[in-house]
C-alpha cells in the first residue's frame, strides 16, 4: 500500500518521548550514548549462551521491570501496573513502560486529556512463550524413567499451567494494558509487522488523527530478539553477525566485511496529537510528522525486492519535499540487505556528496525487533533538536561500493527533517518523515 501525504490541513505533532533501550531509558541518555559512539553489545546475561552458540547481544539492562522503571505515576496507575505485571511478559512490560514515560514527558495527564478522544496504537513482534510456563505441567507427565506421556497431559499436566499464561504473550496486549491503566477509551489498535511495525503504527496513528477520530494517541512499539526460543529461531533461520573482538565491532551496517545482525531488545513510544489539541493545552511540540509510506514487495515479485520496497516507501514519505536532512536507515548489517537499501537510497537521492547523510543506530545496539524503529525515530528526533547527527559505529570499515554518504564523526548536521525506514526480510517496509516543528 502506498500512502498519500498531507490529505488535509490538520497538522500532527509529537509532544512526548519514552524509550527503553540497551543504551538507557531516557531519550537524552540514548542520544548522548549514540553521539559518543557507545556500543551496547555485550555478553548476554539472561540466556544460556553455552547451548545457543551465541554469546553477545544488546540487552536493555537498565530495565528491571520494577515499578520505578515506569517513571512518575499516580497511585492508582502504579497500583494497577503492579497488579497487571502478573500477566505481562518482558516485551509487554517494556512497551507499557515506554508509553508511561512518553505520557509523563508530554504532560498528558488525566486532567488535560479527554479519555474518549485519547487512544493507543502499538506495534509489536509476535511474542513467544517462555518454556518455563509449561515446565511444571511437563514434569507432571513424566514417569519414573523420565519418559513423557501425552495421554497424561489433560489430567496431570494442564492443571499445572497458569490459566492466564496466554495473556502474557499476546501482541495486542501492550495497547490493551496502556489503555486500561490510563483509562484511554479512544481508538485502539495493534500492528504486528516485525521491524516495520513502528513506522506502520505511526502511519495509522497519523491517519486516525487526521480523520478526526481522536485528539491524541500514544503510539509505540516493543520487541525483543533476546529470548530462549526467539533467539534459537534467529540462530537457526537468520544471518547473524560473527563473533569478533572487540565485540563492539560486531554490528557494522554498510561495512565492507559485514556479515549479519546483532540481536537486541527495546521499546519506544511517542505522544502524537493534533497541533490544535497540543496548542490548546500548552504542550511543548518536539517535532511534526509530515509523511509516511508502506509497501510489501516479496522475493517472488522482484529479484531486488528489498530495494524496491524501500524505494516505494521513501518516495511516498517524501511526498513533495525537495530535500531531506538525514536518513535513518534500517542498516541491519546483512550483505544483501544493506546493499539493496543503499541502492534504494541512491535511486531517490543520487550518488554524490550532496545526498543526505545516512545514520544507522543498529550499529550501536543491533536489531531490537519491532521496537527498534521507534527507538531509532526517537534518536533522530533528539538529533533534530540538538542539530547534530550521531555517527555510525564502525564506519571506518565502510564498503566503498555502496552509493550512500554515511554519517561519520560528531559534527554532521542533522538538518531540519529526516526519513526513518525499516524493512522485514520478507519485504514489508515502512517509512516515516518527521521535520522540525515551525509554528
Amino acid at each position: 500500500m502506498m500512502a498519500k501525504n498531507n490529505v488535509n490541513s490538520t497538522r500532527i505533532v509529537i509532544t512526548g518521548l519514552g524509550v527503553i533501550s540497551p543504551l538507557g531509558s531516557d531519550p537524552d541518555q540514548l542520544y548522548q550514548s549514540l553521539l559518543t559512539g557507545r556500543s551496547a553489545v555485550a555478553p548476554l546475561e539472561s540466556l544460556p549462551t553455552d547451548t545457543l552458540g551465541l554469546r553477545y547481544g544488546a540487552e536493555a539492562r537498565q530495565f528491571t521491570g520494577s515499578i520505578e522503571d515506569y517513571g512518575p505515576l499516580d497511585k492508582t496507575v502504579q497500583r494497577n501496573i503492579r497488579k497487571g505485571s502478573k500477566v505481562m511478559c518482558r516485551e509487554i512490560e517494556m512497551g507499557v513502560a515506554a508509553a508511561q514515560l512518553a505520557i509523563d514527558d508530554a504532560g498528558l495527564t488525566a486532567a488535560v486529556r479527554d479519555p474518549l478522544r485519547t487512544g493507543v496504537l502499538y506495534g509489536c513482534d509476535y511474542i513467544m512463550t517462555l518454556p518455563e510456563e509449561f515446565a511444571a505441567g511437563v514434569q507432571a507427565c513424566l514417569d519414573d524413567e523420565n519418559q513423557f506421556h501425552f495421554e497424561w497431559w489433560g489430567q496431570r499436566g494442564k492443571p499445572q499451567v497458569n490459566p492466564l499464561w496466554l495473556l502474557k504473550y499476546l501482541p495486542n496486549m501492550p495497547a490493551s494494558h496502556i489503555a486500561i491503566y490510563n483509562d484511554l477509551q479512544g481508538p485502539n489498535n495493534s500492528i504486528t509487522l516485525r521491524e516495520a511495525s513502528s513506522g506502520a503504527a505511526l502511519m495509522e496513528a497519523h491517519s486516525t488523527l487526521q480523520r478526526g477520530h481522536a485528539d491524541a494517541l500514544i503510539v509505540g512499539a516493543t520487541g525483543s530478539r533476546i529470548h530462549p526460543l526467539r533467539t534459537t529461531h534467529a540462530v537457526l533461520q537468520e544471518t547473524l553477525a560473527s563473533e569478533r573482538q572487540p565485540m563492539e565491532q560486531m554490528s557494522r551496517p554498510f561495512a565492507i566485511d559485514r556479515d549479519g545482525s546483532v540481536l537486541g531488545e527495546g521499546a519506544g513510544a511517542v505522544v502524537l496529537e493534533t497541533y490544535a489539541h497540543a496548542q490548546a493545552r500548552g504542550a511543548t511540540v518536539l517535532a511534526e510528522l509530515v509523511g509516511y509510506g508502506s509497501s510489501a514487495v516479496t522475493a517472488q515479485s522482484a529479484p531486488d525486492h528489498l530495494r524496491q520496497a524501500l524505494r516505494n516507501v521513501m518516495r511516498s514519505a517524501l511526498g513533495d519535499a525537495e530535500s531531506i536532512g538525514h536518513i535513518h536507515a534500517h542498516g541491519a548489517g546483512t550483505v544483501l540487505g544493506d546493499a539493496q537499501e543503499a541502492g534504494a537510497i541512491a535511486d531517490l537521492f543520487g550518488n554524490d556528496p550532496a545526498s543526505p547523510p545516512v545514520v544507522a543506530a543498529k550499529s550501536h545496539f543491533g536489531n531490537l525487533g519491532a521496537g527498534g524503529g521507534m527507538v531509532e525515530i526517537i534518536a533522530s528526533i533528539k538529533a533534530l533538536h540538538e542539530r547534530t547527527l550521531f555517527p555510525v559505529l564502525n564506519a571506518e570499515y565502510f564498503d566503498p561500493a555502496l552509493p550512500i554518504c554515511l554519517a561519520t564523526g560528531q559534527q554532521t548536521p542533522a538538518g531540519d527533517s529526516f526519513l526513518s525506514v525499516n524493512v522485514t526480510p520478507q519485504g514489508q517496509a515502512s517509512a516515516i518523515r518527521i521535520q522540525r516543528f515551525q509554528d
